[in-house]
């Protein structure tokens, strides 16, 4: 990261800090909470999901995969017909342990987010500053979402942020504190303002002085690389969660500066108040 002084912050990894494989490897051996073979996933879902928020040009489609363990939902996004149909039968049932060594990415990601959902939950005991969002259409909803998830980057006007998934309610806020955006997204396409979204994050990567990014990456295997990257050159790396929302507050200091939590059910589920979950950032 170019700071205000043009001096660049680069630092190594010190002992402790995380990936998000070792955190599913201390979660496997019983290092946080219960031995994960003695709890079973009560349900096994998944949510479809189209929308076009009105006034907005353009739509985009959702699927997650969410499993119940308990009182507690970890999910775990996946692109829209990704997911074996078979994937839920492995799950509904089965003891944790065995789902976080599940072939399919989602499915261990979904099961440590349910985990760790069930033994760290958002409170403030574990970190977790509530934030209500007031009742209101998906468009408004969003909006706000998006000014808590943007509040927790620390930049000046006129840095640039690599936004990874894009999502047309975190650029507008962005746009609006006058800061610059490089939108990335899988998906590829166009801003909602005609830009060209890139579908190549990590190329990027040493154009911006901070990442946003979501927690989808988690479960497509891009996470990793951005994690790295602001953990070796000291940026900011700002995820905004529904994938794993209960795991990435655990990788604050690894790499992961600030996280926006939103576990199930999502705001675009429900019209009614809601409440999301920050960790890190000003407070």
């Amino acid at each position: 990261m170019t700071t205000d002084t043009g001096q660049t912050a680069e630092r190594t990894a010190r002992p402790g800090e995380l990936s998000s494989g070792e955190l599913l490897g201390r979660a496997l051996d019983g290092a946080l909470g219960p031995d994960p073979r003695t709890l079973r996933i009560a349900v096994a879902f998944t949510t479809r999901q189209a929308v076009r928020h009105d006034g907005r040009s353009g739509g985009y489609r959702n699927e997650v995969l969410s499993l119940r363990l308990a009182e507690a939902v970890g999910s775990c996004a996946v692109e829209p017909g990704a997911l074996p149909d078979g994937a839920i039968d492995d799950c509904v049932g089965a003891d944790v342990a065995r789902l976080l060594r599940h072939d399919l990415t989602p499915v261990r990601i979904a099961a440590l987010d349910a985990y760790l959902m069930h033994v760290l939950p958002h409170t403030p005991g574990h970190g977790a500053r509530p934030v209500s969002l007031a009742a209101g259409d998906s468009l408004r909803k969003s909006r706000a979402r998006a000014e808590s998830v943007t509040g927790l980057l620390d930049l000046a006007p006129g840095r640039t942020v690599l936004v990874v998934g894009v999502v047309n309610s975190l650029l507008e806020a962005l746009r609006s504190r006058g800061l610059r955006y490089l939108p990335c997204d899988l998906k590829g396409g166009t801003t909602e303002w005609g830009e060209p979204i890139a579908t190549d994050a990590l190329a990027r990567l040493d154009h911006c002085d901070a990442v946003l990014a979501s927690g989808m990456t988690l479960g497509n295997g891009t996470f990793e690389p951005l994690r790295e990257h602001a953990l070796r050159h000291g940026k900011q790396l700002v995820m905004f969660a529904q994938t794993g929302s209960a795991v990435l507050p655990r990788l604050i200091g690894a790499g992961v500066s600030a996280v926006c939590a939103e576990p199930y059910p999502f705001f675009w589920l429900d019209g009614g108040p809601g409440t999301i979950h920050c960790y890190g950032g000003a407070p």
